[in-house]
């Protein structure tokens, strides 16, 4: 084959390929759901006395390609970020002793001396969510109590365990189930994180260099960049918040909106009971990061 001959197949190759790149495809949320990046976060503090706080939270990004150039990209990045998310699950889950539902979008866990918390948001249908808890937490010894409170978008389910008092909440919302598993322990957590009777403590920080809004109940809170960002570290870190920032609520669900400064707004619904205390932090290009303080 001479050298002319070899240049124009190549370059028809070459033409070929970037042609089929350029194909459109049709979504497929089975095969185009795997992420593209992972955002990932683990810290522990040792306070004074001994106590340690382990904190994790975790962000996934998703692809949704238009052309099949695309989809190749997203699929090789989305093998990396797998590998990468299911070792931290692995790690969490050991460390914190609660079970982790799959094809989460957004986890953050906490390990306090007053609790072992997670949050997590997947797009498995309630039903789904709410059978793996059963089951995982089973194994693990959790004893359900009765009088477990299930409809088709919502399910309150309380457990006994030798370490104190397990509550398992699921919401509906917006085609994903979202879980809050927690385990309160028998320590009593201390004033500076504790709300009043019967009501709810939120505490509010954002992680990112940019300022961000935060609009709950119709108010809206000014948020600097890194403005209590280490709220979610310990008790302590929790109790240097300025009191702008430290929002008493009655129980219920709320809607919240979260505006990063260059971001588009992202507007979830929240659901909080009754002495139980949350810190609400700005992730990543404005992703609401609910934690379970108390």
């Amino acid at each position: 084959m001479n050298r002319r001959m070899l240049s124009i197949l190549l370059a028809g190759s070459l033409v070929a390929a970037t042609a089929a790149m350029a194909i459109p495809v049709t979504p497929d949320p089975a095969r185009d759901s795997p992420a593209n990046t992972v955002h990932i976060s683990w810290s522990r503090t040792t306070q004074s006395n001994g106590y340690v706080d382990d904190t994790w939270w975790a962000l996934r990004d998703r692809c949704a390609p238009d052309y099949l150039g695309e989809r190749l990209v997203c699929n090789a990045i989305g093998l990396l970020a797998r590998v990468t998310s299911r070792t931290f699950e692995t790690k969490m889950s050991d460390e914190l002793g609660l079970p982790l539902a799959d094809r989460w979008d957004l986890m953050t866990a906490k390990n306090s001396p007053f609790i072992r918390s997670a949050h997590v948001e997947t797009p498995l249908g309630l039903d789904a969510v709410l059978g793996f808890y059963r089951a995982a937490l089973e194994k693990r010894g959790w004893t359900e109590n009765d009088g477990a409170a299930v409809a088709p978008d919502r399910a309150v389910v309380t457990f006994t365990t030798s370490d104190g008092p397990g509550l398992l909440r699921l919401v509906r919302q917006d085609n994903m189930t979202i879980a809050d598993l927690s385990l309160r322990k028998l320590l009593a957590a201390t004033t500076s994180i504790r709300p009043a009777p019967d009501r709810v403590m939120l505490l509010l920080g954002n992680k990112m260099d940019e300022a961000a809004d935060i609009t709950i109940n119709e108010r809206t809170i000014r948020l600097a960049a890194h403005a209590g960002e280490k709220l979610i570290d310990s008790d302590a870190d929790a109790d240097k918040l300025p009191d702008s920032q430290k929002i008493d609520l009655p129980p219920g669900r709320y809607k919240i909106t979260l505006k990063l400064d260059g971001s588009a707004a992202q507007e979830r619904e929240f659901e909080v009971a009754a002495n139980e205390t949350w810190g609400l932090l700005v992730g990543p290009e404005g992703a609401p990061l609910p934690m379970r303080l108390y």
